[in-house]
């Protein structure tokens, strides 16, 4: 495995200048009309294109920015390697146009420890794929000395949602670590169906329910394509003694595109 994981979507999905980056993010962070919520334990933030789900993600960061943490575990789903558990990126770095972030090989040890037969190194698997890389430039903007474990899950079975929602638990107690659920809700339905079908899983995240959540999207996986890292990480928050969730914003694509006959559904929510 190279040891550095090289920017994939960085002048397509987002600003690849530092410059620009920066103050793309900046003007997301300075439009989210929420207060900072200190102390939390995780966030959902949604990875399409910054200029559409931008504006949303911005609303978890925001509220998580005033909290130091030194570790931000990143879970997101696979879009293009199909694959059973969840694939680790161990060590080294992630390039960002911020400059690299270390990965913290410690904390990724000791989750792959805790998970045997459920993490696996899959580089295949992050090599094309945007679910954490689009959590990067919040990330490393907001905390710039933080690192991160990039976590991509493959088939998202209850089996390994929970498996890893528990190793999680199990490891990251006790230290300054946030979770970070990556996460886009239906895709391509009308905006009406879209609220539908998304307003099931903000359902299931404000109540912190898991389990509630698994059952929804093993009947109906249109509702979200990172559905089983969203179960990961509020498992993990509920076993870490969170006991609040909060949906932050709702928006979908057709707000920025205008188009609302074929949407893709975005939500920013915080778990304390």
């Amino acid at each position: 495995m190279n040891s550095v994981r090289q920017a994939a979507v960085a002048g397509s999905w987002y600003p690849g200048p530092a410059s620009r980056l920066a103050a793309t993010v900046d003007r997301c962070l300075a439009g989210a009309g929420v207060d900072s919520m200190p102390r939390l334990r995780a966030i959902v933030s949604p990875h399409a294109g910054l200029m559409y789900s931008g504006p949303v993600a911005a609303y978890s960061y925001k509220a998580a920015r005033d909290t130091r943490y030194d570790i931000i575990v990143l879970v997101g789903p696979s879009h293009f390697v199909p694959f059973h558990g969840v694939s680790i990126w161990p060590r080294g770095a992630w390039q960002t146009p911020f400059g690299d972030v270390r990965v913290d090989e410690l904390l990724a040890a000791a989750i792959a420890a805790a998970s045997p037969g459920i993490v696996v190194e899959r580089p295949d698997a992050h090599a094309r794929e945007h679910s954490l890389e689009l959590q990067l430039p919040f990330v490393a903007h907001v905390w710039p000395t933080a690192r991160i474990v990039p976590l991509v899950m493959g088939q998202q079975t209850r089996e390994t949602a929970f498996a890893l929602g528990s190793a999680l638990a199990a490891t990251v107690a006790g230290g300054k670590v946030l979770l970070v659920a990556s996460s886009d809700l239906s895709h391509y339905e009308d905006a009406r169906t879209a609220a539908s079908l998304d307003g099931v899983v903000m359902e299931h995240v404000q109540a912190l329910d898991p389990e509630g959540l698994m059952r929804a999207l093993e009947h109906e996986p249109r509702h979200a394509c990172g559905g089983g890292p969203i179960v990961s990480v509020l498992h993990a928050a509920r076993q870490l003694g969170a006991a609040h969730a909060r949906v932050l914003q709702y928006a979908d694509s057709g707000d920025i595109s205008g188009d609302k006959s074929s949407v893709v559904g975005y939500m920013a929510a915080a778990v304390w």
